[in-house]
């Protein structure tokens, strides 16, 4: 092992994890009212009710898929009875179907935010340096997701998934992760950049999502000034003034 392998594989994921903790603890300590997307749909809708459900269902089926990958051993799907090929072959579909989603929301998303000039203007420093690495992290996903198709394909369950489960042992496994090829370590540099960024960025939302809406109670309203008695519109003149109360009539038997 070289010491750039030992850098990159053995000390950056932890270098990174500080980061991505403490500056999250920084910056809901200084900015806790900046937990958001900063919203810009009043600005514009049609773009935005199509590419923001494409790419956050997308990215969350692909975090899940990643989740399976890296943390399940090989053995526990082999103890389920779940062959080799069958879980590369869902592997491949959904993992390329929800990547192909998720690539398309950005695309979605980054065209809105050039093409709309008030959104355009919004576009904050952070957002400039976190798209460029988002969208080669998810296009190098795609490209390693890719490479499976062929039958001499790359089983990153034996290199990849050995390396990130020897990071919680704090033990890493550097030679699992150097012998990979270069789009699988290319995808987890790039992953690294996007947690150091994360802290800093609209990513944090992520960590704000409103699930106590689910099970909150309801909120009760009440007005100050008393409210006035409603009377129906026929019953009252023109002028403001209230109508005669209508004669019965007598009914005839």
């Amino acid at each position: 092992m070289n010491h750039l392998n030992i850098a990159l594989w053995g000390v950056l994921p932890y270098l990174v994890l500080v980061l991505f903790v403490a500056g999250g603890a920084w910056r809901y300590h200084y900015d806790r009212f900046g937990f958001t997307t900063r919203s810009s749909q009043l600005h514009e809708h049609r773009l935005l009710s199509i590419g923001g459900p494409l790419f956050h269902f997308g990215l969350l089926f692909v975090a899940a898929g990643h989740v399976v990958g890296l943390i399940v051993p090989e053995s526990l799907t082999e103890r389920l009875r779940v062959s080799e090929g069958l879980y590369h072959a869902n592997a491949l579909l959904i993992g390329g179907t929800a990547g192909l989603a998720t690539v398309a929301g950005l695309g979605l998303l980054l065209y809105r935010r050039l093409r709309v000039p008030a959104v355009r203007a919004a576009t904050s420093r952070s957002d400039r340096a976190v798209y460029p690495v988002l969208a080669a992290v998810l296009l190098a996903g795609l490209t390693a997701t890719a490479t499976g198709v062929r039958d001499d394909a790359y089983d990153y369950r034996q290199g990849v998934s050995v390396w990130f489960r020897s990071l919680f042992t704090l033990d890493p496994d550097v030679p699992a992760m150097s012998h990979a090829p270069l789009v699988y370590r290319l995808h987890a540099l790039l992953g690294l950049a996007l947690f150091a960024l994360w802290p800093f960025s609209r990513l944090v939302h992520a960590f704000a999502a409103p699930l106590g809406y689910l099970v909150r109670p309801y909120v009760v309203y009440r007005s100050r000034t008393p409210a006035r008695p409603y009377r129906h519109p026929a019953l009252t003149a023109p002028d403001g003034a209230h109508a005669p109360p209508r004669k019965r009539r007598r009914a005839h038997h």
